[in-house]
């Protein structure tokens, strides 16, 4: 028996994979767990700012923006140093992009412009306030001062603007408590009059990502700042983005009369519908409405919270012959930078059959009167609640933006409807994740991983697969707020990707859905692979393939899968904030995710040609815009099949394979396709294989031991009879 157990374990193992390892998954904090602000930080690291982040010179004085001296131009030159951390870098150009997008200020690389700002990573977070004409101006982003609105707030700094609790008149609107302020720091609480700062007639604003916290300096557990209307108590303090009055202040201090790459909203509030038109070519018109009796029952823009407001555009596919058309078109608008994002919210009430197609009318001078191209086709399921869309387009032209409704075959009792559009040169977000009910899960979900919940698989641009986990009710030593991580996990590109995963950005964005793109205040964290970073509990690589540092996971159709250790953050929102904003809306919130390779940031110091008169640098002026590498990124030829992307990984061509939820394509080429539907197939066979194996072992072994027992036998009895 002990002969059979054996052969049998030898042949299950050989036939079998090595098991693998029951690893736990672990989730660290890039902050430690803590929500520092700005000034906790430098406190924490014994610096002594003015206002907390702010570098004066010998002369400075608060009243040093009042004049056209201290303002940039419109267009900032800037240098990233390379000490800067690679997740602040990237970090810098987005927050470059939301200048962009909600005012007239811009950046650009140094090209030997007298002044600039240079960026670099100093000790803890600060800036001088406005320009201060000596060249070489230094911006610090140290450790930890990683958030887009920290960086926000330091450059709105170094564009000319002090803390909002410093105005003339924040006695009106804030009570500051001087007893609980630690001692030598009521300095920080001094206001200017306004003979020597200017609010450019803004009302105070408790929202501006310039005012201090409530809690900033304190000298025990009490605040220091007590707003004199409550509610704005939890609201003081946001490093989320840019408040509506804090771009009002921008954009009159730099004259601004529009944003960079802002191009047009519209919420269908007003009968002119933005300036949209309807073809002449269809057979059918949208309708301005404010509910359908098949649904939507409410516009997305107000859901049906102001009296007689609220309206969307609605084709009625419940009339009309199959095929029955209708068309809306955009004004014309004027491309500047080649890429640009639509996005709006979408209800379908109809039948599955029913489609929306995206085109543009674009006009050339060779094509003057426009020409169509179609961009996307969104087709499914009709359901009872809108839906969030991206469109990237890249549109170098003049051109329209055109929405074609068609009927479809079956039967509807509803029809298409769209809302609260946006477009704007910016990069579309890569996924979308979009979680229901999510008031239910925020009264139910317990705090801890009882309460997290995982996103679907997603994968990068390199191909590298992808996860995040959120905690609805926070981590057990952060209850009342929302943490998320992110974790890559095993895919099916894993034996062509280069390991460990090196800097790759993912960026997770809890979505505002303000209507107007301009004034929303999301919140986001970045979290930046690096290569060379290890596990706190062993000498692994963190970032390593998920198959030898995770732990084993499983979808919800039941399929395994391997999930790395997760990065982020416990202290993501807390629950008042989440209150504050509309992201939550329709019950639902959407979380916005990119991961983007930012390798081409590695060094961003300029260098001077000794050729030319002016330096040059490797910095980018955006997130698209990369410096010309050493070697080509892709392939002169593609030798990928199955639309697999062809890229250089060491000098060799590599294909990168596509992949879905439940299939896959693999090999050098992508040639061949796997599902789980196969795996599964496979296993089973194998596993019928194995047990065919064992079983003829088996009686292999038995019939040899009963034939040798029966020999055995009989020389037995030859020997008694001879006796």
């Amino acid at each position: 028996a002990s002969c059979i157990s054996l052969c049998v374990f030898l042949i299950i193992s050989f036939f079998l994979p090595p098991p693998q390892p029951a690893l736990e998954t672990t989730e660290i904090d890039v902050d430690g767990g803590i929500d520092q602000d700005i000034f906790d930080i430098n406190e924490a690291l014994g610096l002594d700012l003015f206002e907390g982040d702010i570098k004066l010179d010998g002369m400075q004085e608060r009243n040093s923006i009042i004049g056209d001296n201290y303002r940039w131009p419109h267009v900032i030159p800037y240098v990233l140093d390379d000490s800067l951390e690679m997740n602040a870098k990237g970090l810098i150009l987005k927050a470059f992009e939301q200048y962009r997008l909600k005012t007239c200020i811009d950046f650009k690389p140094w090209e030997g412009e007298k002044n600039y700002i240079s960026v670099f990573k100093g000790s803890g977070c600060w800036s001088s306030v406005g320009n201060r004409q000596e060249g070489l101006q230094q911006l610090s982003i140290g450790a930890n001062c990683d958030k887009i609105g920290t960086i926000q707030h330091e450059f709105l700094h170094a564009l000319g603007f002090w803390h909002e609790q410093s105005r003339s008149d924040r006695d009106d609107y804030v009570s500051i408590i001087w007893d609980r302020i630690r001692p030598g720091q009521d300095h920080n609480f001094k206001k200017y009059d306004d003979k020597t700062s200017d609010s450019l007639n803004v009302p105070y604003d408790y929202t501006s990502v310039m005012h201090y916290s409530q809690n900033a300096f304190r000298n025990g557990t009490e605040p220091t700042i007590v707003t004199n209307i409550p509610d704005f108590m939890d609201v003081i303090g946001q490093r989320m983005d840019f408040s509506d009055y804090d771009l009002q202040k921008l954009n009159r201090l730099y004259n601004c009369s529009s944003s960079l790459s802002f191009m047009d909203t519209c919420s269908f509030e007003l009968e002119n519908i933005c300036g949209m038109i309807q073809s002449s070519d269809d057979n059918s018109d949208w309708q301005r409405l404010s509910q359908v009796p098949a649904g939507p029952n409410t516009d997305h823009t107000n859901m049906g919270e102001c009296k007689d407001s609220g309206y969307f555009m609605h084709f009625n596919t419940s009339a009309g012959a199959k095929g029955s058309t209708a068309v809306l078109e955009s004004r014309i608008l004027y491309p500047k930078r080649g890429f640009q994002c639509l996005q709006f919210y979408f209800y379908n009430s109809g039948h599955e059959s029913d489609h929306l197609y995206v085109w543009v009318r674009e006009y050339t001078s060779a094509h003057p009167n426009g020409t169509l191209r179609l961009i996307e086709e969104i087709k499914g399921s009709p359901a009872t609640y809108w839906q969030l869309h991206h469109v990237s387009l890249n549109v170098t032209s003049k051109f329209r933006v055109v929405f074609q409704g068609v009927r479809g075959s079956g039967l509807s009792n509803g029809g298409l409807s769209i809302d609260d559009i946006n477009l704007s040169e910016t990069q579309c977000p890569h996924h979308v994740w979009h979680i229901r009910n999510f008031t239910h899960l925020l009264n139910t979900s317990p705090a801890g991983t009882a309460g997290i919940i995982y996103s679907p698989p997603f994968y990068s641009s390199k191909g590298y697969a992808f996860q995040v986990s959120l905690y609805v009710n926070g981590t057990t030593n952060n209850p009342l707020n929302l943490a998320m991580y992110l974790h890559l996990i095993s895919g099916a590109n894993d034996d062509q990707l280069q390991w460990p995963c090196a800097w790759q950005q993912g960026t997770m964005i809890l979505l505002d859905q303000h209507p107007d793109i301009r004034q929303r205040m999301s919140n986001q964290r970045s979290i930046t692979t690096d290569p060379l970073k290890l596990s706190d509990s062993s000498s692994a690589y963190f970032w390593d393939r998920p198959d030898k540092v995770g732990s084993i996971a499983s979808f919800p159709n039941g399929t395994i899968f391997m999930r790395g250790p997760g990065s982020g953050t416990s202290t993501f929102l807390t629950h008042q904030r989440l209150r504050s904003r509309n992201f939550i809306k329709d019950d639902g919130v959407y979380i916005l995710l990119t991961m983007e390779d930012i390798s081409h940031l590695l060094s961003t110091q300029p260098s001077v040609s000794p050729t030319a008169t002016k330096p040059t640098t490797t910095a980018s002026v955006t997130l698209t815009e990369k410096p010309e590498p050493e070697l080509p990124n892709s392939c002169l030829d593609n030798p990928c099949e199955n639309d697999g992307v062809c890229v250089i990984v060491d000098r060799a061509p590599v294909c990168r394979c596509p992949a879905g939820d439940n299939w896959w394509y693999m090999g050098e080429r992508c040639e061949r396709k796997g599902s789980t539907q196969e795996n599964t197939i496979i296993a089973v066979s194998s596993t019928i294989s194995v047990f065919v194996v064992m079983l003829i072992v088996t009686i292999t072994t038995t019939v040899c031991l009963k034939k040798k027992y029966s020999q055995g036998k009989e020389n037995g009895e030859s020997r008694t009879l001879e006796e």
